[in-house]
Order: structure tokens, then sequence, then C-alpha cells
């Protein structure tokens, strides 16, 4: 695969998930507001003021990937934050249009942002004259 390739796949990995948590980090907070997305996360068994933290993760690290700032770092972490989602809809059944949502969703997403931490920002980002150097050469 050319460098190229790669870094075009990065660019719309991060764009697409960036977006993704925009819009799931508003809803949250525009819509769910901060007190009913804390009593969802209350009935789920977590502590309420987890979902506080996920809403600004999910907006910051939605504006950071689609910066491409801190890539790395925003997809592992998205991918430990999906994964633990996953389990929690997996007594839900596969379909996100189940009751209660399934696990197809997060899973994929979950994929999605391991498979962006392997591949990093790419040239395409706001930081791309500061890319590290390069530890294989083409």
């Amino acid at each position: 695969m050319k460098e190229y390739q790669t870094d075009v796949a990065a660019f719309v990995l991060r764009i697409a998930l960036g977006m993704m948590f925009l819009a799931h980090g508003f809803t949250k907070l525009l819509v769910l507001t901060p007190e009913g997305t804390s009593e969802y996360f209350h009935t789920l068994g977590f502590p309420g003021f987890f979902s506080y933290i996920v809403i600004v993760f999910e907006i910051g690290g939605g504006a950071l990937l689609l910066l491409g700032i801190l890539t790395r770092a925003v997809a592992l972490i998205a991918f430990f934050q999906l994964a633990i989602i996953t389990i929690v809809h997996w007594t839900n059944g596969w379909s996100f249009t189940n009751p209660g949502g399934g696990w197809e969703y997060p899973a994929f997403m979950s994929l999605t942002a391991f498979s962006l931490a392997l591949l990093d920002t790419g040239r395409f980002s706001v930081l791309a004259g500061k890319k590290y150097p390069q530890t294989i050469q083409q």
C-alpha cells in the first residue's frame, strides 16, 4: 500500500469517527441533557458522573479527531469506551435497533477506532507539517 493511500484511509476514518463522537456528545449534552444522561448511566450500573466525562470526551475527542490532533491517543480511548458499550449492550442482541440497543454498532465503531489507532493521523491534519519521523522508510 502506498503512503498516500494510508493517509487517505486515516483521514476518512478520522472524519467518520470524529463526526460520530461529536453527534453523540452533543446529543447527550443538548437533547438528553447531562442530568438525563447521568440518570441513564446510573440505570446501567455506572456512577452518574461518568456521563459528564463521556460528554466531554465525545465532544472534545471528536473535535481533536477532526483536526488530526492526538489521534492515536483519542482513538485508543475511544476503542476502550466503545468496547465497554459493546459489553453493556451485549444482552440486547446483535441489532442496534433491538430494544435497549444491540451490540453491532458499538462493536463496529470500536474496531473502527482500533484501526484508526493503528493508522495514526496521516498527513491530512492541522499538524501535518509537524509529523513524527517515519520509522519505516519506503
